[in-house]
């Protein structure tokens, strides 16, 4: 075992997912979204060469859900976390201390992201101690460490635009050294909904195939 990537996942549930999307969906529309992201962003990371794909259940009661959504051999990691923070550490850890090499963190909802960035991310992990994808929110979409670091995730101001400067600072603080991937953006906002639908015109027909079909039944006026 080397790579493995974990995607931090929430069950899709109607009024508590991609609410900053409503208008201009309904509340519905917006779990559906979710979870048509969630499934492309889970056969992104099963396309990945010589990499474990793991998802990160938080609460742990939706394994179910996961375990009929999730790829064939997808290690499943029930997380129980007050936060973001605590969530992400203590999937990092689980993975790096299961013999796994470089561990990755991945969001549920950027599934445009390139696939050449994630062995970009493994590769820089062989020189540095941290890699992050920064977002273009402030916050990132990827994290990725070599053994357990949870000086980085503990309080930070999560879900604001701060939480890459101060991702950076810690790691500045402990000494760590940190590599950065190219800008991505996770979609929560109208805005990020905009520009996946123009991104969606220059990928492959094939190209994530959950959310085109949501897409191509509930129109949205750019």
């Amino acid at each position: 075992m080397s790579n493995v990537l974990a995607i931090m996942a929430k069950q899709p549930r109607v009024g508590y997912s991609k609410t900053r999307l409503c208008p201009p969906l309904t509340p519905a529309q917006a779990a559906a979204l979710a979870e048509a992201l969630l499934r492309d962003s889970l056969a992104l990371g099963a396309g990945l060469a010589d990499t474990t794909l793991a998802v990160a259940v938080t609460p742990p009661d939706a394994l179910d859900y996961f375990r009929g959504l999730a790829p064939p051999d997808t290690q499943l990691l029930p997380v129980a976390a007050a936060d973001v923070g605590e969530a992400l550490d203590k999937t990092l850890t689980t993975l790096l201390q299961q013999g796994f090499r470089r561990a990755l963190a991945f969001n549920a909802d950027g599934p445009s992201a390139p696939p050449m960035l994630f062995p970009l991310a493994f590769t820089m992990l062989e020189t540095h101690d941290v890699v992050y994808g920064p977002s273009a929110d402030g916050g990132y979409w990827l994290v990725g460490v070599r053994q357990p670091q949870p000086e980085l995730f503990y309080n930070i101001h999560w879900s604001t635009p701060q939480v890459m400067r101060q991702s950076l600072q810690r790691a500045a603080q402990a000494g760590l050294r940190a590599a950065l991937l190219p800008e991505w953006y996770d979609v929560d906002t109208p805005a990020d909904l905009a520009r996946l639908q123009a991104e969606l015109e220059s990928l492959p027909p094939a190209a994530l195939p959950h959310t085109r079909a949501f897409l191509a039944a509930h129109p949205i006026a750019e």
